[in-house]
């Protein structure tokens, strides 16, 4: 099926990139391919001379990218095949250790979601996958098969924030102790739904569950804490970083480290030294309108969070 089935509604996607290109000959990361708005917005409304480079882990995004009449035939542009927290050593390869700007969209995007193969929705009956890189790694379904009772419950706690974590991993590890161990999209929502008592309103009691398994799968969370430093090492002084987050999680993680990177700090070993200075300024948190969650209900949790690198010693 043609990857155009499962079109993608970039988030934000004016307000990031009016925070970002603050210089159109500068060289830019998008972090978050996906399938490109934001790419092809920052590349409208740079010169000749600036550089765009994209990453993602699938492999799908890449491939829409590079062929198909999704694909971005720009000589500025170009894509790796790796998360953006490999971001350093893969710039590095190309020959770039300065930028003018880094923007993260992060999550799953709505190919993925929607489509039913890669296993990331209980709105259908698939193989429980959830690989954002389908080259590597375990699935979902493989870590649910051999993960014990505990490790279950804490992935569940902790990144879905889910109040009946121990109750679904004893669900789920009782089922595989009786030889059926879930495998599927719907068989893990079934599992979920009987040891969920409550949920709130309108919200299905699988949601939790299954961001936490893809957060995970994905490592998602230590990538992004990667990918800050790293972002933060490359960029020139004036240089802006921008996130975008869907979810409590990775926005707790983007607020603290702006926050640290904004505080200027003695050095304890040496009480009498000046302190370091500060990196990042923070320079705004921006919510979509009530215009664009009526286009796109998927942008209504977003968060734009929005530091620019401050110090003498930026992109050295």
């Amino acid at each position: 099926m043609a990857d155009t089935a499962w079109p993608h509604n970039p988030v934000l996607l004016r307000e990031a990139i009016e925070a970002i290109a603050i210089d159109a000959d500068g060289t830019y990361v998008d972090g978050t391919y996906g399938r490109g708005g934001h790419a092809r917005a920052l590349l409208a409304r740079l010169s000749a001379r600036a550089r765009v480079v994209a990453f993602d882990k699938d492999p799908q995004a890449v491939a829409a990218a590079q062929a198909g009449p999704a694909r971005i035939a720009d000589a500025r542009f170009s894509i790796v095949h790796a998360s953006f927290a490999a971001m350093r050593t893969e710039l590095a390869a190309l020959g770039i250790s300065r930028l003018t700007g880094v923007l993260f969209d992060l999550g799953v995007s709505s190919p993925q979601i929607d489509d039913p193969s890669r296993g990331f929705s209980f709105r259908f009956d698939a193989p429980l996958d959830m690989r954002m890189d389908t080259t590597r790694g375990e699935t979902a379904a493989d870590f649910l098969a051999r993960a014990d009772e505990r490790q279950i419950a804490e992935v569940i706690r902790d990144y879905g924030e889910e109040r009946f974590a121990v109750s679904i991993a004893k669900a789920l590890v009782a089922r595989r102790t009786g030889g059926r161990p879930v495998r599927t999209t719907a068989e893990l929502a079934e599992v979920v739904a009987r040891a969920v008592k409550t949920r709130e309103p309108g919200q299905d009691p699988a949601t939790r569950t299954f961001q936490a398994v893809r957060i995970f799968i994905n490592a998602e969370l230590e990538d992004l804490e990667q990918g800050l430093k790293a972002a933060m090492d490359l960029l020139i002084p004036g240089g802006r970083l921008a996130v975008i987050s869907f979810h409590s999680l990775e926005d707790r993680i983007v607020k603290r480290f702006i926050a640290r990177e904004s505080r200027s700090e003695p050095d304890r070993r040496v009480p009498f030294a000046p302190p370091k200075p500060t990196r990042l300024r923070a320079v705004a948190r921006i919510m979509p309108g009530p215009v664009e969650v009526a286009a796109n209900p998927r942008a209504r949790s977003a968060v734009l969070r929005v530091a620019e690198r401050t110090d003498v010693g930026a992109g050295a």
